[in-house]
């Protein structure tokens, strides 16, 4: 999936990634909820038509941000508060704020909202956090239930996957996974890896995630891809 941030792949043209057949290109929830915005995008009849392009798109939920502008946010229970990085205005994302921007986009896929917890982390918060994310995940559930029966670039319903948490911790990993099929959503996505962490410990992340997702649903590595890595999350039963 190239990675579309503000949706566009930076120097390739729509028509460049046809010639490349890549099927399905990713944008930033946070970046496009900050500029131009999601009134500005629904304007232009979704992310699908602002950013001319007629295949699938899937947005992350912003929870990665809550990890990478780490001094400019504040967690709760209720959500996350930035001072957004362009010019510090104050900014609420949560569980219901990260479904009701991604139903706007009109993604094809969108990702439930997560804590992405930094590397090196201790145990304690490792669960903490983990635990956040699995009620997020519910409270996510929730509203696509009530205000999102369909949606979606291509006419259909939107999908949403659920994102494993649990830092290097296996037991935490486990924990996360089941808890995610528990409440059963469309695909599962191994999160918390590509945070510094040293590649062996990526792919123990890995390791210790799919065997608890189900097989008949896409996994998916996330922010990760480089050709070697790529053929290693094949291997150990990633599809995406």
């Amino acid at each position: 999936m190239p990675v579309g941030t503000q949706a566009t792949v930076k120097a390739v043209s729509p028509a460049e990634l046809r010639e490349l057949d890549a099927r399905i290109v990713l944008g930033n929830t946070y970046h496009l909820f900050v500029r131009p915005g999601t009134e500005v995008i629904r304007e232009f009849g979704g992310l699908h038509a602002f950013m001319n392009w007629d295949r699938a798109i899937l947005t992350d939920s912003g929870g990665f941000q809550v990890w990478s502008l780490a001094k400019l946010r504040e967690i709760s229970e209720e959500g996350v508060r930035f001072q957004n990085h362009l010019d510090g205005t104050p900014t609420f994302i949560g569980p219901e704020t990260s479904m009701e921007i991604q139903a706007a986009l009109g993604s094809d896929i969108a990702m439930l909202f997560d804590e992405c917890p930094p590397y090196p982390c201790e145990r304690d918060y490792a669960e903490t956090s983990g635990e956040l994310t699995l009620r997020w995940a519910e409270r996510c559930k929730r509203w696509v239930a009530e205000h999102q029966p369909a949606a979606g670039g291509g006419g259909g319903r939107q999908l949403h996957f659920g994102i494993v948490q649990g830092s290097v911790y296996p037991e935490l990993r486990e924990r996360s996974a089941r808890g995610l099929v528990e409440l059963g959503f469309d695909g599962y996505a191994v999160g918390g890896v590509s945070v510094g962490e040293p590649e062996a410990e990526m792919l123990n992340a890995v390791a210790h995630s799919v065997p608890f997702l189900p097989a008949d649903r896409p996994r998916y590595a996330m922010g990760l891809g480089t050709p070697p890595q790529m053929v290693e999350m094949v291997a150990r039963g990633i599809d995406m």
